[in-house]
C-alpha cells in the first residue's frame, strides 16, 4: 500500500472506531473519532519511515517494532492507538500487497504476505484497502461486541 492507502485506512477506521466503541452517534462518538484519528494516522505512516533508512518493509514493519510501540501506552502513558495504526500498516502491507513484509527481522529475513495483495501500483489498490479496511472494522466490532461475552466472568477487556 502507499501512504495515501495508509492514510485513508487510519481515517475510515477511527470512524469506523468511533461508532463501534460508542454507536449512539452523540457527542461521545464523535469525541472517541477525535481521540484516535491522529494517533491512528501516525501509527499507520510510522512503518515507512524505513523508506529513508534501513530496509523499507523490514526495519520498520516488523513485530518487535509492533511491541515497542503497543508498550509505549503501558509503561509512558502515551501514544495510545498508535499501535494499532502500526498494526493496520502491518495488516495492509501483509494482506493488499504482493510482496508482504519481515515480521521477524531482524531475527529473520523472510518476507510474509497473503496470495491475494495486488501491485502498490495497481489500479485495484484503493478497493483492495477499503476491502482490508472493512475486515479490520468486523474483526474491532467483534472484539468489543461479541467476544465479551465469551470471557471468563470478572475478565474484561481494555476498551
Amino acid at each position: 500500500m502507499d501512504k495515501r492507502g495508509h492514510v485513508l485506512n487510519a481515517v475510515f477506521l477511527a470512524v469506523g472506531l468511533g461508532f463501534i466503541l460508542e454507536p449512539a452517534g452523540d457527542a461521545a462518538t464523535f469525541r472517541t473519532i477525535a481521540a484516535v484519528f491522529v494517533p491512528l494516522v501516525l501509527g499507520a505512516l510510522f512503518p515507512d519511515v524505513d523508506t529513508h533508512f534501513g530496509k523499507h518493509r523490514k526495519t520498520l514493519h516488523n513485530l518487535p517494532v509492533l511491541a515497542i510501540v503497543a508498550a509505549y501506552p503501558i509503561y509512558f502513558g502515551n501514544l495510545h492507538w498508535v499501535w494499532l495504526g502500526v498494526l493496520t500498516h502491518y495488516v495492509l502491507d501483509a494482506l493488499g500487497t504482493t510482496r508482504g513484509l519481515a515480521l521477524f527481522y531482524p531475527f529473520w529475513d523472510e518476507e510474509f504476505g497473503a496470495p491475494v495483495g495486488v501491485p502498490v501500483s495497481s489500479d485495484y489498490s484503493d478497493a483492495m484497502m477499503l476491502v482490508i479496511t472493512a475486515f479490520e472494522l468486523v474483526v474491532a466490532a467483534g472484539l468489543v461486541h461479541v467476544l465479551p461475552a465469551y470471557l471468563p466472568e470478572g475478565v474484561t477487556l481494555p476498551f
